[in-house]
């Protein structure tokens, strides 16, 4: 149930979300999460994302108002981190390049993440990127995985000893270490089998030297909690799951409460 009041739309934030499986968006009162108009709105896998963005625009009265503030998530595993002190923006495709192959069609785009101390560099749709810059020329446009690092980074630094971080979606795992607030590791891996997820979970465990006694993981999104959980506690003793809103997608839910 919305309790937007769509004619005082420049109060509000717009937070679009951008998914090879589907668009999503949410409309909110920072740092409110309760105070939110949210949406799914499906693609069509035959057409490009460029095409998906303008039948979206089209058709979604919401996205006509004007904002206070928009925010463009971009669900890609395309993407790559640099300690800040190393990062020269000169140098964001060369970076970017030395990790992916070449992509003529691609613009590469950097997201500063101040609570974590890194740059995170990712690329983009060329054409759906122009698109939304006509559309949205002030839009703040994020990885979708950024704002999940900067809200970890945070929960880490609450939290005593090492934590790892899990947020679970379609098909994919993403996963974080943190060392009372200090980035270990971010990484993405394709999986969706309980048994896959536990095999990498458990080997990225070992490979970072944590604790299965004293050390935390700490579990976020579309999580198989009949299967998952009993297994990661028979290695894991501090095992818990992440409280989350029931409607929103886990990461805008994180970019509003970063906010």
């Amino acid at each position: 149930m919305s309790n937007i009041d769509f004619t005082k739309s420049e109060q509000y934030t717009l937070s679009i979300r951008l998914s090879a499986d589907g668009f999503s968006f949410s409309v909110h009162s920072i740092p409110s999460v309760d105070e939110c108009y949210y949406a799914s709105i499906p693609t069509n896998a035959s057409y490009s994302l460029t095409a998906n963005i303008k039948t979206m625009m089209a058709t979604t009265d919401a996205l006509r108002y004007p904002y206070k503030q928009i925010n463009i998530l971009v669900d890609t595993q395309r993407f790559t981190t640099i300690p800040f002190e190393l990062f020269e923006d000169e140098q964001t495709e060369e970076f970017f390049y030395h990790n992916f192959p070449k992509n003529n069609h691609e613009t590469v785009l950097c997201n500063i993440l101040g609570k974590s101390n890194i740059a995170l560099l990712f690329g983009m749709d060329k054409y759906a990127h122009q698109l939304l810059n006509e559309h949205f020329p002030n839009a703040r446009i994020f990885a979708c995985i950024s704002p999940l690092a900067e809200y970890f980074a945070q929960k880490s630094r609450e939290e005593n000893g090492r934590n790892m971080y899990v947020h679970f979606k379609k098909n994919v795992m993403e996963v974080f270490a943190f060392d009372k607030g200090k980035l270990l590791l971010m990484n993405s891996f394709a999986c969706q089998q309980p048994t896959d997820q536990v095999y990498y979970l458990l080997y990225t465990w070992q490979q970072l030297g944590f604790n299965q006694e004293k050390d935390q993981i700490w579990l976020a999104g579309h999580i198989g909690q009949e299967e998952l959980l009993p297994e990661l506690n028979k290695f894991i003793r501090h095992t818990h799951v992440l409280p989350s809103h029931s409607t929103i997608t886990f990461d805008i839910e994180t970019l509003i409460i970063c906010e």
